[in-house]
Order: structure tokens, then C-alpha cells, then sequence
């Protein structure tokens, strides 16, 4: 039976060497972005890696929900057509910001890091299901460790801090996460988080070296944050990609769901915060709320 994937924000970095890996897995492997050019020499390499298995790009701006929708409705289109079952969706995409901005009236951070994978994934669970079994893998962050783990609304009060707000939204995606295996159980349907640790790519080159991204407290440590960032993001991004890869092709997790592999690309126990219950339900109510599966005709 053909192997299929989709690696969402897979053009460059992390995404890319993820989509590699799974072309050279055997994986037939789509890979989602904005810019056609990089797309296009993404697709260039999987052929390379695996010409048995065409590449595919697909465009969409996932910091826009809109653009979301309509990327799940081709894939589910594309493989409703083709008979090809949905073997593996790796949701890669992430970003932060130095600067608070908004995003269709939400907090950017919660938007690309938490909204726009939530909504793809539960968009894309009938492909996912009809495809079993399959996996799910959300890529999480070590930086939810710094965040407020209150979801009352999407942002807490305070001020504005990237670092803060981008764990925070990375902790919301990985209590999603966890939930949604426990949901998916005895579907044939595995849910992952792998932790990729660091590496330099696009997202980390610039932003880390703002000291406006952390709280007041951590400013005042700046030099000592900045070097933790730097050693933090000086790996090769093939090697941040392993614990995605290991999440959608290890033979051993097979019967296994709602683990976290970390950055040395085995199990490790979840963020205590991410496993609790009420902080789950808090995220699933703010998810319905600002990334509704059906949007009403006219808004």
C-alpha cells in the first residue's frame, strides 16, 4: 500500500529535512508552504531522495485560517480521488514574534503555532481515519516551560513577551495533542509531539536576539539568556527533524499514541502542565471558539 505524508511548512528547515526523511522512509510526501520558488527546489530534493515516490507542493499561507480550510479540503479532495490513503500528517509550522500583532483579530502566536494545526489536523481526521493506521504528529517546543499555563482566554494578562507568548501557544498545541490521542484510541489513528531541541533555522535567525521576546526578569539576565539561545539553535536542522521522523516511521511506536519524543529522538515524559485535564478543556473551548470546523456561509 502507497505511504503518503504531509509536512506542513515543509520548504525550508526542519519541515524539509523532516520531508526528506520520509521520502527516504518510503513516503510519498506533500509538503506545505508560501513561496512557490522554495517549494518547488523542496520538491526537486524529495525527487532526489526518492524517485519512486513523487514530491508535491501545495501553496497556503497557514498563519491565515481561511487558507487552512481550503488546504485541507484539497488534500482530502486529493486522496479521496486518488484512492491514496493519508498516512502521516507532521504539523511543522511555527513562528514567533518580537512584536505583538494579530492575526484576523487573534494573538499571532496562538494563531500559527496552535489554531492553524488544530484546525488542519481536525479538518483532516476523516482522511487520517480512512487512511489507518496512521499518525499525527504535532512538532511541540522545550519553551513551553516559560509559559502561563492559563487559558481562560487566548492571551493572559501582562505584557507581551514572543518567547513567552510562543511556549505558551506551544503548550496550548501539546495539551491538544495529548487530548486528541486519548480521543483518537482504538481508531488506528497514533498521536505524537516530537521536541526538535533547536536548530538554526528561519524562525530562530533575528528573532533570539531580541531581548524584548523574554519577560523584564530574563532581560536582566540577557547575556546569559542570549547564550542559551544561541547553543540552543546551532544545530543542523537534519538532526532537530529526527524525533518528527522517528514520530512518523518508528515500527516500534506502532501500537503506541500520546508520547512526546524529545530532541535525542526517543520517549520522554510530557510537561506535567500540557497532561492536565482542566487546562486541556480550557484549550479545546478556545480552539471551537476562535477556529470553528464550519464557518457559516457569508462571514
Amino acid at each position: 500500500m502507497k505511504k503518503t505524508a504531509v509536512v506542513t511548512a515543509g520548504t525550508g528547515g526542519i519541515g524539509l529535512e523532516t520531508a526528506l526523511g520520509l521520502a527516504a522512509a518510503g513516503f510519498a510526501v506533500t509538503v506545505v508552504g508560501r513561496d512557490a520558488g522554495r517549494g518547488a527546489e523542496a520538491v526537486a530534493r524529495i525527487q532526489a531522495t526518492n524517485p519512486a515516490r513523487p514530491g508535491r507542493f501545495l501553496s497556503a499561507d497557514l498563519a491565515s485560517l481561511d487558507q487552512v480550510r481550503a488546504l485541507a479540503e484539497t488534500i482530502a479532495a486529493d486522496h479521496a480521488a486518488s484512492g491514496d490513503p493519508l498516512t502521516v500528517l507532521v504539523n511543522n509550522v511555527g513562528a514567533m514574534f518580537a512584536r505583538r500583532q494579530d492575526l484576523g483579530g487573534v494573538e499571532a502566536s496562538f494563531v500559527v503555532n496552535h489554531l492553524s494545526p488544530y484546525l488542519l489536523t481536525e479538518l483532516l481526521l476523516p482522511a487520517l481515519t480512512a487512511g489507518a493506521p496512521s499518525r499525527i504528529v504535532n512538532v511541540t517546543s522545550g519553551a513551553v516551560a516559560v509559559a502561563k499555563p492559563v487559558f481562560d482566554a487566548v492571551e493572559p494578562p501582562g505584557g507581551y513577551y514572543g518567547f513567552h507568548w510562543y511556549g505558551r501557544a506551544k503548550l496550548a498545541n501539546l495539551a491538544y495533542t495529548l487530548d486528541l490521542a486519548a480521543r483518537l484510541d482504538g481508531t488506528g489513528v497514533s498521536v505524537f509531539a516530537a521536541d526538535p531541541g533547536g536548530a538554526a533555522t528561519a524562525m530562530t535567525d533575528g528573532t533570539l536576539t531580541d531581548p524584548k521576546i523574554v519577560s523584564p526578569a530574563l532581560r536582566l539576565l540577557w547575556p546569559l539568556v542570549r547564550r542559551r539561545f544561541e547553543r540552543s539553535t546551532s544545530g543542523p536542522a537534519s538532526v532537530a527533524a529526527r524525533p518528527s521522523i522517528v514520530a512518523a516511521t518508528d515500527a516500534a511506536l506502532a501500537r503506541r499514541s500520546g508520547v512526546v519524543i524529545g530532541p535525542a529522538a526517543h520517549v520522554v515524559d510530557p510537561f506535567r502542565a500540557a497532561t492536565d485535564a482542566r487546562l486541556a478543556d480550557a484549550v479545546r473551548r478556545l480552539s471551537e471558539a476562535h477556529a470553528p470546523l464550519a464557518v457559516a456561509a457569508g462571514a
